[in-house]
């Protein structure tokens, strides 16, 4: 049960560090834009925001389920899993740290695909945050794709949680949005602020979780790749 909660708290903790991360920053900030469009109407920025979170966290159960689900229920790749995931771990966690600390990247050049779904979306007024949600949770780029690929899938067929992890990860990754949603609703005024101090705090949590990623990695390759004995 221990080992339960340590990993739903790290897969909340990856689902926030991912979404105030730049890349899904500028997401959420168009997110932001389509919840605090009645601004007149306090109770429909929140209600948007909650929807957005949904829409996020049914798009990463999904996908989630689809891999963990489907890596677990054969049993010749179950057993190599359960078997070899420490080793695989290891390796993945650092270049997932790797791509924290921004010692290794790539380019996206998707960033301006959907622009057409979303204008329909917009036009389906507040119920149209539940499939932004989702659009948005699925336009995967470097860090996000590292964080939820690198780090949460391993770590959701480590705990062969093919549900609860993707969902603490999707609610993690939509609870910025929401507390930007009720400043919205509450003083739009304190709105560009609250980006400035996400920004900051971003990069001292990408620095920590990558460090701490690399060194996480760095102790499991050690113990159960070259086997060394550390007590």
């Amino acid at each position: 049960m221990d080992g339960l909660f340590v990993a739903m708290s790290t897969a909340l903790w990856l689902g926030i560090l991912t979404s105030i991360s730049p890349c899904p920053l500028a997401t959420n900030i168009a997110a932001v834009s389509f919840i605090g469009r009645r601004l007149d109407r306090p109770s429909l920025v929140v209600a948007s925001g909650a929807l957005y979170t949904l829409g996020r966290t049914i798009a990463y159960v999904g996908l989630g389920a689809i891999i963990v689900g489907g890596a677990l229920s054969v049993p010749e790749l179950s057993r190599f899993l359960q078997k070899y995931m420490n080793q695989i771990l290891g390796p993945l966690l650092i270049l997932a740290g790797m791509f924290l600390l921004n010692l290794i990247s790539f380019t996206n050049s998707g960033s301006a695909k959907g622009e057409r779904l979303q204008q329909r979306i917009g036009a389906m007024g507040i119920w149209g945050a539940v499939p932004l949600g989702m659009l948005f949770a699925l336009s995967f780029c470097p860090i996000s794709a590292a964080l939820f690929f690198g780090s949460l899938i391993p770590l959701s067929i480590e705990q062969e949680s093919a549900v609860l992890l993707p969902l603490g990860y999707g609610i993690g990754t939509a609870l910025p949005v929401m507390v930007l949603g009720v400043v919205l609703g509450v003083s739009a005024r304190s709105i560009g602020g609250l980006f400035k101090q996400l920004t900051r705090i971003e990069k001292w949590a990408r620095l920590i979780t990558g460090i701490t990623f690399v060194v996480v990695g760095l102790y499991l390759s050690l113990a159960y790749i070259f086997r060394i004995t550390f007590f």
